[in-house]
């Protein structure tokens, strides 16, 4: 079928709309129609010549939609349903067995490059060219998207459908890595670096924890002030000289829980650093270099954990925020701005500019 997406054909250019050629829904996946699509710096990603998912490409990794169409072999849906698009993984290998989808055995492979784990891709420009539409299992910046049933989830008809494809990344993995990965208890302490749609989801989910000491950290006011609102206890401005000391004296001497979603080696020494002994500091952000840490950080029982997609099932959690959401406990709504389709680009640029937490746009 003929769609519209937004095709990235250079590095270090813009979001090209064209009409490309969709093929129908093979074994186990999902024709999706896209009614709303976040916009993450994941989607930055491929911008980089080194990284392994490379132009000419559809990006979109946090969908939203209608089911039109299933393929052979696809059982608990059907075409009218409501469905949020998440993360793919293969869900036989021992992770996935186990309840670990996001550190299945090929999910760099099936995320992060853009085709099937063949190589081959579903969609082909107007002339007949192959385009990369595989992105996190379902390059949703387009007016379908093909899924596979494993990363797809079903959510009521009654919810705003279009506010929605964000639970099934960022929001996803900022709330679960509080409340999953990292285990956060009610009375307990923690620390988020950057407040971007991770980190804010962060917070929000460490108050839902019953945390008692919740400290934001960024460099843009306005932000901060978010995350006040969003339930923050302290907040801290990033370029402080003794933010440090400042963390550490907010929570007692020590954060129990530390999150860094900026991937700046400076700031996750930092978050190491503010622990408590036995406190531990989760990864998100994509880590922008060495990290080097002094032989006695970690000595007095610190921990550092990398996290993927906080370590959730996405069909379990998923109708969690959205019930949390529901009693108004999880207000991720108040992170995004709308931008119709052929405003990508102008998404993007508002997104790396500070202007909008969550950028979603809306084929």
């Amino acid at each position: 079928m003929r769609i519209t997406g937004a095709v990235l054909r250079e590095n270090d250019g813009p979001h090209q709309i064209e009409q490309v050629e969709l093929a129908g829904p093979a074994s186990g996946e999902i024709l999706v129609r896209v009614v709303g699509a976040g916009l993450c710096h994941t989607d930055l990603l491929p911008r980089s010549p080194k990284f392994m998912g490379q132009p000419p490409v559809i990006l979109g990794h946090e969908g939203s939609g209608v089911v039109e169409a299933i393929g052979p072999g696809v059982t608990g849906f059907e075409p009218g349903d409501h469905v949020v698009l998440s993360f793919d993984s293969c869900r036989a290998c021992a992770n996935c067995r186990t309840g670990h989808p996001a550190y299945c055995d090929t999910f760099f492979p099936r995320n992060l490059v853009g085709h099937h784990l063949d190589g081959s891709t579903p969609v082909v420009d107007g002339d007949g060219q192959p385009v990369a539409a595989r992105w996190f299992g379902q390059s949703s910046f387009a007016t379908h998207a093909l899924a596979s049933a494993r990363n797809t989830v079903k959510v009521d008809r009654d919810l705003p459908l279009e506010l929605l494809g964000p639970l099934g990344c960022g929001v996803q993995t900022g709330a679960a890595s509080i409340l999953i990965a990292l285990g956060v208890t009610a009375g307990s302490s923690v620390v988020v670096f950057g407040a971007g749609g991770v980190g804010l989801s962060a917070v929000m989910a460490a108050r839902v924890a019953g945390a008692a000491v919740i400290i934001a950290v960024d460099i843009n006011p306005a932000r901060l002030d978010l995350a006040a609102e969003l339930g923050a206890t302290h907040t801290f401005h990033g370029a402080e000289e003794d933010l440090l000391s400042r963390v550490q004296e907010a929570a007692g001497g020590g954060v129990q829980h530390a999150l860094d979603t900026t991937g700046r080696p400076e700031v996750i020494t930092t978050a190491i650093n503010a622990l408590r002994p036995t406190g531990t500091c989760g990864l998100v952000g994509v880590q922008q270099g060495d990290l080097s840490l002094e032989p006695s950080t970690l000595a007095v029982g610190r921990n550092v954990m990398g996290i993927l997609e906080g370590d959730a099932v996405p069909e379990v959690f998923i109708p969690r925020l959205i019930a949390l959401w529901r009693q108004g406990r999880f207000p991720f709504d108040k992170l995004i701005r709308t931008f119709p389709l052929s405003e990508i680009n102008a998404a993007e640029r508002a997104s790396l500019a500070g202007e909008v937490v969550e950028p979603v746009v809306l084929p």
